[in-house]
């Protein structure tokens, strides 16, 4: 037990640098563009008077290493500052954002996981077979497609011509969660067949690893069926590398909804951010990277401390 909280908080302190260093990069990144930010903002209508009033509410007239600190301080403590379009805290609208976003990714979490891990037993099971090569090649074709492009193939298939699905999921205060399942169910299958294509190919590729070894050759010796020795004896061993590719996919989910939120006009986290950079509102750009990146490490570290409790050689390094 002591060596996995010594190998989780070495984790957790390398994901507080890595973030630290992250949150550096957003700040100075926004610094580093061309052209000044008060007169992006107000426009080149904009008067002296109001160019000197925004400069000295976004605290232009400091430092960069102060007004990074100051900046920092508050993001811990859930303080982003105020939107420069809105006026308004950047924690108000973050908050339903990341909500939503969560809802769509605990979605597709629900459907992929099952589904990549069966699959993947099953492939597992048929290896060589003309299943297993026409699961490999829907998975590769899956996994070279962009996540937009596969959505506009949605949208066009089960929206406009048959009618099955809303082409914009749209979200209303007022809908019941039968409601917003169907809403979303474009979006949400979109992150589905990305991800069930990762997790699918790790699970063949480490059963297959497992029927290798003398265990199991044991157990075929002694007549043990096919599916028994893969549930029985493979899959359980193989948690390990499956766990750890789930929870980077999670990550992904969460992280990498970006395009999926636009193509669809979800009111997520991702189309926040979009809009954000659109009108160059620098408060909610830095905290929705903040988010993402810190969402990512977090995830991360889960990966990494559930391939530890899975592996008894990680979890006993010595």
């Amino acid at each position: 037990m002591g060596d996995i909280l010594s190998i989780v908080t070495k984790r957790l302190g390398l994901g507080l640098v890595t973030l630290l260093v992250i949150s550096i990069i957003i700040f100075f990144a926004v610094e580093l563009l061309p052209g000044d930010i008060a007169q992006a903002v107000l426009g080149q209508g904009a008067t002296e008077d109001n160019l000197a009033a925004l400069r000295k509410e976004m605290g232009l007239d400091r430092a960069a290493p102060v007004r990074y600190m100051e900046w920092l301080g508050n993001a811990v403590t859930g303080d982003f500052g105020n939107s420069l379009v809105s006026r308004k805290p950047v924690s108000e609208a973050i908050g339903a954002r990341f909500s939503n976003t969560l809802f769509l990714a605990l979605y597709a979490a629900i459907i992929a996981v099952p589904v990549a891990i069966i699959l993947g037993v099953i492939v597992a099971l048929f290896r060589n077979s003309v299943f297993d090569r026409v699961a490999n090649v829907l998975t590769l074709t899956s996994i070279s497609s962009p996540e937009f492009f596969l959505g506009y193939i949605l949208i066009l298939f089960l929206a406009v011509k048959g009618g099955f699905f809303p082409a914009i999921a749209k979200l209303d205060d007022g809908m019941t969660l039968l409601e917003k399942l169907d809403r979303t169910f474009l979006p949400a299958l979109t992150m589905v067949l990305v991800v069930v294509a990762h997790m699918m190919r790790m699970t063949r590729a480490s059963i297959i690893n497992l029927l290798a070894s003398p265990y199991v050759e044991m157990a075929r010796l002694k007549g043990v069926p096919a599916w028994k020795i893969i549930v029985k004896h493979t899959l359980p061993n193989a948690w390990a590398p499956v766990i750890n590719v789930v929870a980077l996919n999670l990550a992904y989910l969460i992280t990498g909804v970006v395009l999926v939120e636009v193509v669809f006009v979800y009111p997520g986290i991702g189309q926040l951010l979009v809009d954000a950079v659109t009108k160059r509102d620098f408060p909610v750009v830095q905290a929705c990277c903040l988010i993402f990146a810190a969402t990512f490490i977090l995830l991360n570290l889960a990966a990494d401390v559930g391939s530890i409790l899975t592996n008894p050689r990680l979890r006993h390094p010595k």
